[in-house]
Parts: structure tokens; C-alpha cells; sequence
């Protein structure tokens, strides 16, 4: 009877081993859940740069970060220029206005002992349509001929020379020096030199033959 007796040392010591090991799994839980706890938040939302605008005369560029990608947008300005110029802007017009022939006054003095020049060159000059004056003797005897011209009359007197075959560099402001008087208010001076007065004798002669 006594070796039916049971063994109650035994089973206790295995209870107390039993709830040690359930003791250390609880607090091998709780330690794990209170690490989980404390980790920092990660939130999903991406974060959004405002994008910055910067003003330039040429364009500006505008940068816009969202989480891992970027857009990058590049401005430029543009400039329009019109000119109005011309017909339907094909081209540029440019008016000039210059005053008729009769609106310039003309003196031709002889400056030869040859008759008759000053007339015959005003006839010449004159079918040009420029305003001509009563002919005259020039002051002094001059072996050039020369156009003389007053203030703005410059091109009236280049016209006139190339005319009368007068060389570009003997067209000459007015001076103390042009060897004619009395003709204030006239706007262009011929002075008919000796070099003028072979050819009107040469066109007189022909005329007359003819």
C-alpha cells in the first residue's frame, strides 16, 4: 500500500517551472509591444516643397518637390517689337520732299570778255524750269566757272553744275570771295568762266549751221 502513495514533490516543482516560463513569456511580450509603441510615427503623406517663382528678364525656372520626384518647368518671356514702317510693315519708307526748280531763284554772270554768255547759259539753265534772273557781268574775270549757293541750296546748285558741266568741287558756298555783287536774296550764282566760253562758242557755231 505505502508504494501507491503519490508523488506530490514532483508535480509541485513542476508547477513552479511551468509558471516561470509563462512569467518570462509575458514579459518578453510586454517588453516587445512597448518597443513597438515607442517607434516614431511614419505618415504617408508626401511632402510638398512650394514651388518658387523668381521673376527675370529673360524667363524664370520654378522647382516643385513632392516626396522622391521633381518637376522642374522653365518660363521664358517673350518680347514683341512691332514697326510700323512702310506698306503693311513689308519695309521701310523713307519720304523725301524737295522743292520744285521754279521755287529756286538763278543768276548767271559772265565772267569773260565773250558776249552773250550769261544770256546763253540762262537759257540753258532756265529749261530746267529753275526761276531765272535778268544775266549780268561778274565783277573780275574768272578762267573757272564756278556755282555759287546760299544756305539749303546746295543740292539746287549741284544740280544746276552738273547741267552745265561745271567739276562737283567748283560748287561753293556764297562768300565775300564770289565775284559777283548785288544779287542778294538770289539763291544760286553761275559764274561763267573762259573754260565755258569755248563750249558756247562751239554750241553757238553749230546751231547756226544747222
Amino acid at each position: 500500500m505505502d508504494d501507491e502513495q503519490p508523488q506530490t514533490g514532483s508535480s509541485g516543482s513542476l508547477s513552479i517551472v511551468r509558471a516561470a516560463a509563462v512569467l518570462i513569456l509575458f514579459v518578453v511580450a510586454v517588453a516587445v509591444l512597448v518597443s513597438v509603441g515607442t517607434r516614431p510615427s511614419v505618415s504617408s503623406t508626401p511632402t510638398t516643397t512650394t514651388p518658387t517663382t523668381a521673376a527675370a528678364a529673360a524667363g524664370g525656372t520654378t522647382t516643385t518637390a513632392a516626396g522622391a520626384a521633381s518637376t522642374t518647368t522653365t518660363t521664358t518671356a517673350h518680347h514683341t517689337t512691332t514697326t510700323k514702317a512702310g506698306h503693311k510693315g513689308k519695309g521701310s519708307t523713307t519720304t523725301t520732299t524737295t522743292a520744285p526748280h521754279s521755287a529756286t531763284t538763278v543768276v548767271v554772270a559772265n565772267a569773260t570778255s565773250t558776249n552773250g554768255l550769261a544770256a546763253h547759259y540762262s537759257a540753258v539753265i532756265g529749261a530746267g524750269g529753275w526761276t531765272m534772273q535778268t544775266p549780268v557781268d561778274a565783277a573780275t574775270s574768272e578762267a573757272t566757272s564756278a556755282v555759287y549757293y546760299t544756305s539749303g541750296q546746295q543740292e539746287q546748285a549741284a544740280s544746276i553744275a552738273t547741267t552745265i558741266s561745271v567739276k562737283p568741287s567748283q560748287v561753293l558756298p556764297v562768300s565775300a570771295a564770289t565775284p559777283v555783287s548785288g544779287v542778294t536774296g538770289v539763291d544760286v550764282v553761275v559764274v561763267i568762266g573762259a573754260d565755258l566760253a569755248a563750249s558756247a562758242s562751239a554750241s553757238t557755231t553749230t546751231t547756226t549751221a544747222s
